[in-house]
């Protein structure tokens, strides 16, 4: 009985496999005689052909490649022929980003009330303050610690490959003269910029209600986990229902979340298609040997996460890769880890094995102030900046980078386009031009999707080591569909 039921299952599956194969040779066929017509192509005439090709590309992978995928391999693909899109019609590309910034709005419409509830009810369910404080401990030695690595991974390399050692006078020109008001702009938001201080007074809210209605997201974490701890001291029957509240609040946001994700794959088109085109090639190749050293280091530290987990966690290397690798596309697409926290704890929680209780209170405390592939790019960055204006830097000056950016995170990762600001601070301390920030702003917004997808990765890792050490045994939960599957 048992190899007659098999028997037709292994040529359907044969074909099945043939036909996936021969749609994607198809759409890159397609895709390939799109971009050999220009990048972006000149006459109205081209760029008709080109969308004609693109378009043609679209239906034949979802004939056939991706007839029976998951959403994760449809954004993967809608990643890929984003970049397509955006290299064949060049600035005009970004005429569709309004879809992707629609879906980004969508997802940070549930982001507040996601985090508020869930941080309470995380603190909340871990039953004493003790625990909080141990839990919180673990968590803020694993951030601060992968911080310091990165970012003394990151001035290495640029100090062993001297990306800003060969950088010709006219290419800086031209980017002082394209960027130089961005970089301006950036500079003069850390003058104004408190002290820190003032930064952490400035984390306890005066009004929690307008903490809430501005998205100060480290007044509401400290609000929350607050309010969280007091639950905790008061009579379990009297606070149940606060609890369940709060619990039902977190459930519908996921909810709204999982019905919002399928238009991610048509977001993420969107949104690579406008990033390619508005960036194009051309100010990535210019800035190529920095942007590759970059992004190299930032594979290094993604490889170093699962072996951490591997480590300290016991769990499967490339297991914990395929787990978290839904969240990782959304970040890198929407360059935010607090539109990718949903996708980050349903990812950890089915995934990998964590439970609600440490998701709900360590990847939120995470996207908010975790940003160790920030911390690498800033190392590399300052020293590339350096490079090129003919500074050598000491040791002493690159310890002081350390110190700088490392105190520099704290309190202000709720600020629009903060990898730049935090470099400016950094850079003023090290007594590096300013100036030289108008050389990597063309390469900023690619850079940032890259670090971002670090950023949430470091996040994870960090729930699935906490978990592990609390006695929590890892193993992914069976599939019922949903972001993650």
């Amino acid at each position: 009985m048992s190899q007659s039921s098999k028997m037709p299952r292994n040529p359907e599956r044969k074909k099945d496999t043939r036909r996936r194969l021969a749609g994607l040779i198809a759409a890159a066929v397609l895709c390939g005689l799109a971009l050999a017509l220009g990048m972006p192509g000149a006459e109205t005439g081209t760029k008709v052909v080109q969308g004609g090709l693109i378009a043609a590309a679209v239906v034949v992978l979802g004939f056939t490649s991706l007839r029976k995928s998951g959403i994760p391999t449809k954004i993967l693909a809608g990643l890929l022929l984003g970049a397509v899109a955006g290299l064949a019609f060049g600035p005009e590309a970004a005429v569709i980003r309004p879809v992707g910034t629609a879906f980004i709005r969508l997802i940070k419409m549930v982001i507040i009330p996601l985090i508020f509830a869930s941080l309470l009810v995380g603190v909340a369910s871990l039953g004493n303050l003790k625990k909080v404080g141990r839990i919180g401990g673990k968590t803020l030695l694993f951030f601060v610690t992968y911080y310091v690595f990165a970012l003394a991974l990151g001035l290495f390399l640029a100090n062993a490959f001297k990306p800003g050692s060969n950088l010709p006078e006219a290419v800086q020109v031209r980017l002082q003269a394209e960027y130089g008001d961005a970089a301006q702009q950036q500079a003069q938001r850390a003058e104004t910029r408190p002290g820190l201080g003032e930064m952490l007074v400035n984390i306890i809210p005066d009004n929690p209600v307008d903490s809430l209605v501005k998205g100060d997201m480290l007044q509401i974490i400290f609000f929350a986990m607050f309010m969280g701890a007091v639950v905790t001291m008061l009579d379990k029957k009297k606070m149940q229902p606060v609890i369940s509240i709060m619990e039902a609040v977190n459930d519908i946001m996921i909810k709204i979340v999982e019905i919002v994700i399928r238009l991610a794959p048509y977001a993420v088109f969107a949104l690579i298609a406008s990033v390619v085109g508005t960036f194009g090639a051309d100010i990535l190749m210019s800035l190529l040997r920095y942007s590759l050293l970059t992004v190299f280091g930032l594979f290094v530290l993604a490889a170093s996460y699962p072996a951490a987990v591997r480590l300290l966690a016991r769990f499967p290397y490339f297991k914990f890769w395929k787990g978290i690798f839904p969240a990782q596309l959304i970040a890198f697409s929407t360059s935010s880890s607090s539109a990718t926290l949903p996708v980050s704890m349903e990812c950890a929680e089915e995934n990998i094995g964590v439970s609600k209780e440490i998701t709900s209170f360590v990847l939120p405390l995470g996207a908010t102030i975790n940003m160790n592939g920030t911390a690498l790019y800033q190392g590399v960055t300052a020293v590339f900046i350096a490079q090129v204006y003919g500074l050598d830097l000491s040791l002493g000056a690159q310890l002081g980078i350390v110190l700088t950016a490392t105190l520099a995170s704290i309190g202000t990762a709720g600020a629009p386009a903060m990898g730049v600001l935090m470099l400016v601070i950094v850079l003023r301390q090290a007594g590096i031009p300013l100036e030289g920030i108008a050389l990597i702003m063309g390469v900023e917004r690619i850079l940032d999707m890259f670090r971002t997808s670090m950023n949430i990765t470091g996040d994870i890792a960090a729930a699935a080591v906490v978990a592990h050490t609390e006695g929590e045994k890892l193993s992914p939960k069976p599939k019922e569909g949903g972001i993650a599957g």
